[in-house]
């Protein structure tokens, strides 16, 4: 499901990493998930999930111990979850999730990046229904794996698609990825916790109902406004109708 999509998301979050432009996303997730469940990943599964994703992306534990510290501050201010919809150069539809402290900054920046791609951001709801919302976990594949096992097993938990593919480290090993819907998050997560597997990372992604392909010329276009939507430090997801 929306591998070329994966590699290309897979790609960027490896640069942001290396210049850790994605660690203050990553400890936003962790002290939202924080703030509103508790800081003990234990008792806390949207923490643990935020956890797993930040050590995924080799955040240091001190950044992810501070990102939980952060949420019992008196000085953090609570962060509102909110989505933008708009379309792009060459028609291409593009969703945006964001998690501010500032709504105003936020939609300001927001709307610049699409009127300055030649694009425009569209009422809310317009592109909902062009995305399919899915529970994505992905896991190192393991020798005694047997994936249509595996299959079976997790689908009176909301699985609906299995797969594996190289990681970027080492071709010879296998990353797994299972999708569900996204109601399923907490079962496919429960299930893959009581199976003993270790959970590389755990999330929400929108995938186009109907994928679209475009040349690489008009690529060049629609990435640069990706990339410059993903920079922003309030976006927090951004998913485009690119096959």
């Amino acid at each position: 499901m929306g591998r070329a999509f994966e590699f290309r998301k897979g790609r960027k979050m490896k640069r942001w990493g290396m210049m850790s432009r994605v660690f203050p996303k990553l400890a936003k997730a962790i002290t939202m998930a924080a703030k509103e469940g508790g800081g003990d990943p234990h008792m806390n599964s949207s923490l643990r999930t935020a956890i797993q994703n930040a050590k995924a992306q080799n955040m240091p534990k001190d950044n992810i111990d501070s990102a939980i510290k952060r949420a019992t501050s008196k000085d953090v201010e609570a962060y509102i979850e909110m989505n933008y919809e708009g379309k792009g150069p060459h028609g291409v539809l593009v969703f945006v999730e964001c998690a501010t402290d500032n709504m105003n900054r936020t939609v300001a920046n927001v709307k610049s990046y699409f009127n300055k791609a030649g694009g425009a951001v569209v009422p809310n709801g317009s592109l909902e229904f062009m995305f399919h919302r899915k529970s994505v976990f992905e896991f190192l594949k393991t020798d005694d794996m047997d994936l249509e096992e595996l299959e079976f097993e997790f689908i009176d938990a909301g699985l609906e698609e299995i797969e594996e593919y190289p990681t970027e480290e080492d071709e010879d090993q296998m990353m797994v990825a299972i999708y569900g819907d996204y109601t399923n998050f907490g079962q496919l997560q429960k299930a893959l916790e009581e199976k003993g597997i270790d959970i590389k990372s755990a999330s929400l992604k929108r995938f186009p109902t109907t994928p679209v392909e475009f040349t690489e010329e008009q690529m060049e276009e629609i990435d640069k406004l990706i990339d410059k939507i993903d920079e922003d430090d309030d976006v927090q997801g951004v998913y485009t109708n690119v096959g």
